[in-house]
């Protein structure tokens, strides 16, 4: 069990469950090129928790949405610096996560309501 963070997983009958999934999975990042992946290779795009390892992005994923994920891939975002006359500030780093699903799988789709 080593990797995983105890305070957000409990196991359930053997299986490792994410007990609140909606603090790993922030929300999808919707961009041209998140569009085009999702749209060619079957992957979507998130910001994640920034403490979230890979396994754990996964087990929420799988949760969340009731689909099998094939691979996750990761990067940190560092924040840009913004300036607004003499104030100077900087936008906060963060996470995103590419998530692949397995083939056979139905597709997330985030405006389903509109």
């Amino acid at each position: 069990m080593a990797g995983f963070h105890r305070a957000r997983f409990q196991i359930i009958n053997g299986e490792i469950e994410v007990k609140d999934a909606y603090r790993i999975v922030l929300r999808p990042v919707i961009t041209e090129k998140s569009t085009l992946l999702k749209d060619m290779n079957r992957e979507v795009c998130f910001e994640v928790d920034r403490r979230a390892n890979k396994s754990e992005i996964k087990k929420a994923v799988e949760q969340l949405f009731k689909v099998k994920v094939e691979r996750v891939r990761t990067m940190s975002k560092v924040g840009k610096i913004k300036r607004v006359g003499r104030s100077q500030g900087k936008t906060k780093d963060w996470k995103k996560a590419y998530v692949k699903l397995k083939e056979g799988e139905k597709m997330i789709e985030f405006f389903e309501a509109v």
